[in-house]
C-alpha cells in the first residue's frame, strides 16, 4: 500500500515534484534573505538598528562604569561588522545624560593594570610530557583563562564619526520619530522592550554611527562614547540585549569608592570577577593618566567583572550594583606547571641517586656488622 501511494503520488501530476522543488527552493532564499536583512537589535550596551535593508552585528563590547556617589559616567567601545553604512544606536539612562567622545587609552590603562599574573608551580614526579617518558621537556601553561506623551531633542552634537542626539522622552513614539527622521525603523520588538525604560520615565541616549564619508560599512573599533549622568546608584541598563539572537558576553570594568558587584544574575551565568583591588590613578605615571583624567585623580577601587548570556531571552532587568561584604582583593593567576630541578637536573633523579647512595651505605655497614660479629664468635680471634 505505501509503495502504491507513491507512484501514484508521482504518475498522476509530472509537473508535482518540480513545483515542490521549486516551493523548497523559494523557502530557503527567502531564509537566506531574512538573515542578511535581519539585525541583531541588541548588544549588552543597548540596541543597535541598521538602515534598511542591511546588517550590523557587534561583535565585541567593553564598558567602564565609573561611580562616585552621585555622578555616574560610562565609557564604551563598540567593535561592528556588517554591511550597514550607517546604523542608529540607543541607551536608555535613568536621567539627563550629557554625552562626548572617551579615550582609547583608557582600556589598554584597564586591560594592563587587570592582566593574569602567571605563577609557577613545581611538581616533583614526572609527567607524560617528561623524560624519561618520551616528552619533549616543554613547560605547561595554563589556558587563559559586556505620563503624557511627548519628545525633545535637548541636545544634537557632532562628536567624531556620530551624530549624538539627546532625547527626553517617555513613550517609545519620541524614539521612532527621531528613527524615522534618520532613515531607521524601530522594530515593534524594540519599542515593546523599551516599555520598562518608559514606565520609570527614563530618558534615551540615541546616537547615529556613519562614518564622515558616509561609503564604507560601519566595520572595526570605533571610537569610545563617554555618557555622564545624575545616579543615586550605579546601574548598567541590560534589558534590551534580550532581544539579542546570540549569546552575550558582558565585561565590565568599575571603578567606585569600594569593591562591587551586580545585585543578581537577571538572567545569565553567575557574574565572575576577574579582578579587584585599589589602585591610584593621580598623574605621577604615565601609565594611568588617562584613567587620572577619568576619575579626577586619587585612590580608587577596580572591580572587573565578566559574566555570560547563553540564553539572553531570559534576561529581565538591569545591572544594579552594590558594595560587596568587603574590599577584598583579587587577581586572576595563570599557572605554569614545571618540573623540579636541582642546577638542571631533575630533583627526583637526584632523589633516586641519593636514595641508592643512602641504601648502599646502609647495606655496607650491616656487613660491616655482621662480620665483626662472626669474627667476634670464631676462638682465637684478636
Amino acid at each position: 500500500m505505501r509503495r502504491t501511494g507513491v507512484k501514484r503520488g508521482v504518475r498522476g501530476d509530472g509537473r508535482g515534484w518540480p513545483v515542490r522543488l521549486l516551493s523548497l527552493l523559494l523557502v530557503l532564499v527567502s531564509l537566506q534573505l531574512g538573515s542578511l536583512i535581519s539585525p541583531a537589535y541588541a548588544c549588552g550596551c543597548g540596541a543597535m538598528v541598521p538602515s534598511r535593508q542591511a546588517r550590523v552585528a557587534v561583535d565585541q563590547e567593553t564598558s567602564v562604569v565609573g561611580w562616585d556617589g552621585r555622578t555616574e559616567q560610562i565609557v564604551m567601545r563598540l567593535t561592528v561588522r556588517g554591511n550597514a553604512s550607517e546604523a542608529a544606536w540607543i541607551m536608555p539612562v535613568p536621567h539627563r545624560a550629557s554625552v562626548e567622545l572617551g579615550d582609547p587609552a583608557v582600556f589598554s590603562e584597564l586591560s594592563a593594570l587587570t592582566a593574569p599574573v602567571r605563577v609557577t608551580r613545581h611538581y616533583f614526579w614526572p609527567r607524560a610530557h617528561d623524560w624519561p617518558f618520551g616528552g619533549n621537556g616543554k613547560d605547561s601553561a595554563a589556558a587563559p583563562l559586556p505620563g503624557a506623551r511627548s519628545v525633545e531633542v535637548v541636545g544634537r552634537e557632532r562628536l567624531g564619526p556620530f551624530d549624538v542626539a539627546r532625547l527626553a522622552a517617555n513613550d517609545p513614539e519620541a524614539l521612532q520619530g527621531w528613527l524615522s527622521e534618520n532613515g531607521f525603523d524601530l522594530p515593534d520588538r524594540l519599542a515593546t522592550a523599551l516599555e520598562p525604560y518608559v514606565d520609570r520615565k527614563w530618558e534615551y541616549v540615541a546616537v547615529r554611527l556613519a562614518p564622515e564619508d558616509g561609503a564604507d560599512p560601519l566595520h572595526g573599533t570605533l571610537d569610545p562614547l563617554r555618557l555622564r549622568f545624575a545616579s543615586d546608584r550605579p546601574v548598567y541598563p541590560m534589558r534590551l540585549s534580550k532581544l539579542a539572537a546570540n549569546p552575550q558576553e558582558l565585561g565590565l570594568y568599575v571603578l567606585a569608592a569600594h569593591r562591587m558587584e551586580p545585585g543578581g544574575r537577571i538572567g545569565g551565568d553567575a557574574p565572575e570577577v576577574t579582578y579587584a583591588g585599589r589602585i591610584d590613578t593621580r598623574p605621577a605615571s604615565s601609565d594611568t593618566d588617562a584613567l587620572a583624567r577619568l576619575t579626577g585623580g586619587g585612590p580608587v577601587f577596580l572591580t572587573a567583572i565578566e559574566q555570560s548570556f547563553p540564553r539572553p531571552e531570559l534576561i529581565d532587568g538591569d545591572h544594579e550594583l552594590r558594595a560587596a561584604g568587603a574590599d577584598t582583593p583579587y587577581r586572576t593567576e595563570l599557572y605554569t606547571d614545571r618540573l623540579l630541578t636541582v642546577g638542571g637536573v631533575p630533583a627526583w633523579v637526584l632523589s633516586l641517586i641519593a636514595a641508592v647512595a643512602a641504601a648502599g651505605v646502609v647495606v655496607a655497614l650491616v656487613l660491616v656488622v655482621r662480620a665483626r660479629r662472626r669474627a667476634a664468635t670464631v676462638p682465637g680471634t684478636p
